[in-house]
């Protein structure tokens, strides 16, 4: 996935209810102290993409890409480290699939999840609801409106939690509503049922020092097959597929990231950076402020992807770093260029004695990108170098690494 993380904010903004901003496309919210524009899930900067590129290359296994984002007059300031929310709409051929099977036109009028306007269904489905996510209201609705007559009545037992998990696994609204046929909802009872469709967060991939009026982003598209349908991640798909540069309008904000930050530019404190994948959106929001701030000290780049030729991100970029020191060290891996996958915890192992070196100097390390498995195994590499490296046991080890912790040097900016 890309460099997304899912939202735990309590709502978000309607894409189509900002007409009234069109004029002043960025509604600005001043603070009494310093009359700066404050925006927020409330009240977004409605921006526009200026410049979209693709990173991956022919025959890459996923679409990534680069976007870059206008802030001209905005007033919005962000910091590396920190995250763009982005409030999506879904794909409208989604909608039109699940208003079929729900058997309305799209025209029947529900009040907007957001904000309890009447709007068509259809509007309100594209805005502001979560179709591509099972609420337990659509369930349990199901299982009344079937009289129990549905796998979903045993499935929603409290014991059998992780069974029910695995059988929603890929699927959407609509297959739920196809596999029940004799379940007849109002569109009231159906909106009833559905989760709002929140903000997206993506790691900025930009320095505001080296791009006064733009944010970027760097996002894989999430596409896969599933129970015979195509799906597709809402906000990935809606930035490469529904966006028209220089038209689409596109609410955001900045989550603001205050454990994730470069030390000061005269720091001499050497930073390691492993950020595999779309991971390496913030890393390259890094470099850039380091070259704009002249910024001291060593710094390290770990970076891994499926295929040089397909998937070296911003290769041209770092290499002109390296020839400037900006970065001083680029180690790549490439899981699919050999017979054996090779991945950053291997090269840090191969590297072991340097990657010490970093740390009992000091070095911060900073890790972004998949949570559940690259992350962890980053990890256990961590201590597997310490013990080796620094002839500690495992409990020693471990030691180290929660003091490094405590003392802010291994920051994780993981999802």
């Amino acid at each position: 996935m890309a460099c997304a993380k899912a939202s735990i904010l309590p709502e978000g903004i309607a894409v189509v209810s900002v007409a009234h901003h069109l004029q002043n496309p960025f509604p600005l919210m001043s603070t009494p102290e310093a009359g700066k524009p404050v925006y927020n899930v409330k009240n977004p900067c409605i921006a526009k993409v200026k410049r979209m590129f693709d990173l991956s290359g022919p025959g890459a296994p996923k679409h990534t890409a680069h976007y870059e984002i206008d802030l001209a007059g905005s007033g919005l300031e962000y910091t590396p480290g920190d995250s763009l929310a982005v409030q999506p709409t879904n794909d409208p051929q989604l909608v039109a699939d699940t208003l079929a099977a729900l058997g309305f036109s799209g025209d029947e009028i529900v009040k907007h999840p957001k904000n309890g306007t009447e709007v068509p269904i259809r509007q309100a489905l594209i805005e502001a609801t979560l179709i591509t996510e099972i609420d337990n209201k659509l369930i349990k609705a199901l299982v009344e409106k079937t009289g129990g007559n549905t796998p979903l009545a045993e499935l929603s037992q409290p014991e059998k939690k992780e069974e029910l998990k695995n059988y929603l696994w890929g699927r959407f609204v609509i297959d739920l509503l196809l596999e029940h046929p004799t379940a007849k909802f109002t569109p009231e009872e159906f909106m009833a049922t559905q989760r709002k469709l929140n903000i997206r967060l993506y790691s900025i991939s930009s320095s505001q020092k080296a791009h006064p009026d733009e944010v970027h982003l760097t996002v894989a598209t999430v596409r896969y097959t599933s129970h015979g349908r195509a799906r597709g991640g809402v906000a990935s798909t809606f930035l490469a597929e529904r966006v028209t540069v220089g038209e689409t309008l596109i609410p955001c904000f900045v989550n603001h990231g205050k454990g994730f930050r470069l030390p000061e530019p005269q720091d001499e404190t050497p930073i390691i950076m492993c950020g595999p994948g779309t991971g390496i959106a913030p890393f390259r929001a890094f470099l850039e402020e380091r070259k704009a701030t002249n910024a001291k000290g060593k710094a390290w780049l770990f970076f891994g992807e499926v295929s040089e030729k397909t998937c070296f991100f911003y290769k041209e970029e770092f290499e002109a770093y390296l020839a400037d020191g900006t970065l001083t060290k680029l180690t790549t891996a490439w899981s699919r260029d050999q017979a054996a996958k090779i991945y950053v915890q291997n090269r840090m192992l191969e590297h072991a004695a340097e990657f010490w070196q970093y740390l009992e100097q000091g070095a911060i390390f900073y890790v972004c990108g998949d949570a559940s498995r690259m992350a962890a195994d980053v990890d256990k590499a961590l201590h597997t170098i310490i013990e080796q490296q620094g002839g500690k046991s495992p409990e020693e080890a471990a030691a180290y690494v929660q003091a490094m912790k405590d003392a802010k040097r291994y920051r994780r900016d993981v999802y």
